[in-house]
């Protein structure tokens, strides 16, 4: 049975020595070796110092592409014409899966055509070597951002090939990804992970590890998704993780993100270890975008406003093409110089939004009742807690395709456009609390003239494609006229 305690050198040795023969990469994994070359990278790479000590947000984007020369030069245009501070390499989704043989393929296929044929970085398949040169060749810190239920082969490759940040986790990178994963194992495969990072962290080599918290993407209620961060920040630091940077995805209503952002940053240097250094990551707007790229931009925007306000030590940004799907270097890069304009003119402003620290109280007062029951559920292990709260439904994620999670909880905004939850199943929060985001969505239902209903929840999963923030019927007026909520 699993449990939160920390692998034994022994332990850890073991499934080096299995993971490692999955890909014949894998063989050229020095753990020593690989500690001397970490330290002989200059400071400017240094992924957790810089981050950890920037006085701004500093901004990354999304990307990656199979060959490494192209690599190399979609991350140098994106730091030089986009001016990102941190930068990703996106691993392809074979790699993903852990079909290493399917990867190949198409990074051959890309070699010999010049052709993006697949959708990312395959970096095991590239092996230590290939990681490295990246490493080299580009002139910031550089972080894996992928996807990957099981990323130990990943986690080893990388680590020794020089990046010194790793996305992910064993409930973000299942629940929203996965199927028919099973929590308890994609829990055991990441805790190879991170105790491959402490393992680094211990020699002096700070490995960050970033929870993935926008999750499913679609209109997530805070205190969830601030959970599971905190969950899996949990358990990383069981394993010697010492830098966590938690997540969060942007909701579209500036008040309520900017009191998740602070309840975020608040519960995580709480609820971790002090020894653990918090910061914090705000994802722009995750769902469906319009597919006008000046509209586009309005979200964009909209995002790099809230982060001025909220002052996260991160930004993941977002391109105005991403209706259609990759967007081009160019839009990648245009997406960072818009949020970086917003930052640069708000974060100047004292600005003071009515309502913040209510939300705020609120956040965290349904985030402490699904961490409770996450203790209650593993008697104080928070690895069987988690599952035994999943399987009962006292965790949940809503739009979840995994057979882990109940999904019977289903959000809609209310008549400000901040996320209430609507259907609850068995999540574990008050009655009283219950009753406040009934009260505030009946509000939105009076202004619009229905009955609350699925049809809410549809309505605004496509809003912000659509141009709007809150699904409201067409010819419906909403508190743009000047009415009041109870949301205020």
């Amino acid at each position: 049975m699993i449990r939160d305690e920390r692998l034994t050198a022994d332990e850890l040795q073991r499934i080096d020595e299995t993971i490692r023969d999955d890909w014949p990469t894998g063989a050229a994994v020095d753990f020593e070796e690989a500690i001397a070359y970490h330290e002989s990278l200059p400071a400017q790479k240094q992924f957790a110092d810089v981050l950890e000590s920037a006085d701004r947000p500093l901004l990354q984007p999304r990307a990656g592409v199979p060959r490494l020369d192209d690599q190399v030069s979609l991350l140098e245009h994106l730091h030089d014409e986009g001016a990102a501070d941190l930068l990703p390499t996106t691993i392809d989704s074979y790699t993903r899966d852990n079909e290493y043989e399917k990867a190949q393929e198409g990074l051959e296929k890309a070699r010999e055509s010049g052709d993006a044929t697949l959708n990312g970085f395959p970096a095991v398949n590239h092996g230590v070597e290939g990681c490295r040169e990246l490493i080299e060749r580009v002139d910031a810190p550089i972080e894996v951002r992928h996807g990957t239920p099981d990323a130990r082969l990943l986690a080893a490759v990388t680590f020794a090939g020089g990046f010194q940040s790793f996305e992910g986790g064993p409930i973000s990178y299942n629940i929203p990804y996965t199927k028919e994963g099973s929590l308890a194992q994609t829990i055991e495969h990441w805790q190879y992970v991170d105790r491959l990072a402490g393992a680094y962290t211990e020699r002096g080599v700070t490995i960050n590890r970033e929870p993935f918290g926008p999750l499913t993407g679609t209109l997530v209620p805070p205190s969830i998704a601030i959970a599971i961060m905190l969950v899996e920040g949990k358990l990383a630091a069981t394993q010697g993780v010492r830098s966590l940077t938690l997540g969060y995805g942007q909701v579209g209503n500036v008040v309520q993100d900017v009191a998740a952002l602070r309840a975020l940053r608040k519960l995580g240097n709480e609820y971790l270890p002090d020894e653990v250094c918090v910061t914090t990551v705000f994802h722009e707007w995750m769902g469906g975008f319009p597919p006008d790229e000046a509209r586009a931009n309005g979200v964009i925007g909209l995002g790099g406003t809230t982060a001025a306000i909220a002052r996260p030590d991160k930004v993941i940004t977002k391109s105005p093409q991403e209706f259609q799907g990759v967007p081009t270097k160019e839009a990648n890069a245009a997406g960072l110089r818009t949020t970086r304009q917003l930052i640069d003119m708000v974060v100047e402003q004292d600005i003071v939004l009515d309502g913040v620290d209510e939300e705020q109280a609120l956040i965290e007062r349904e985030t402490r009742c699904l961490m409770d029951a996450i203790e209650a559920h593993g008697d104080g292990d928070v690895a069987q807690g988690t599952i035994r709260a999943f399987d009962s439904g006292a965790l949940d994620v809503p739009f979840a395709p995994s057979d882990a999670a109940e999904g019977a909880v289903l959000p809609a905004r209310d008549d400000d456009g901040r996320v209430r939850i609507f259907e609850w199943g068995e999540l574990a929060i008050d009655d009283d609390i219950k009753e406040i985001h009934q009260a505030r969505l009946a509000d939105r239902a009076e202004t619009e003239g229905r009955k609350q209903s699925f049809r809410m929840v549809a309505d605004d999963v496509d809003a912000i494609s659509d141009g709007k923030l809150i699904g409201r019927p067409s010819g419906t007026r909403g508190r743009r006229d000047g009415g009041e909520s109870s949301a205020d």
